[in-house]
């Protein structure tokens, strides 16, 4: 569980990443779409991705020859990342109904 919270951690890090997080959480995109927002290669852009669904904070779906891409409305923040926030005096709360 530790390796995932690094993961999260890590794919949060990068403001490009933290871009396309916000992207997709609009809608879901391909990575010729998302490219659109950026100044960097399709393999660049697949790259941060990668690092984005390996973290779990995106999922995606293969339609013919295009993968599209959304924001994981579903991701658990594992035990450790809340025991870690916690010694820095942070909490996580549920967004309120």
């Amino acid at each position: 569980m530790e390796n995932l919270c690094a993961l999260i951690f890590q794919a949060l890090s990068d403001p490009t990443r933290q871009k396309i997080l916000t992207l997709l959480s609009k809608k879901e995109m391909c990575v010729t779409e998302i490219g659109k927002h950026f100044r960097m290669t399709q393999p660049s852009i697949s790259h941060h991705l990668d690092i984005l669904k390996r973290g779990g904070l995106v999922v995606n779906q293969k339609r013919g020859k295009e993968v599209f891409y959304r924001a994981n409305c579903c991701i658990r923040v594992p035990g450790c990342c809340q025991d870690f926030l916690g010694k820095l005096g942070l909490v996580i709360k549920c967004k309120e109904s």
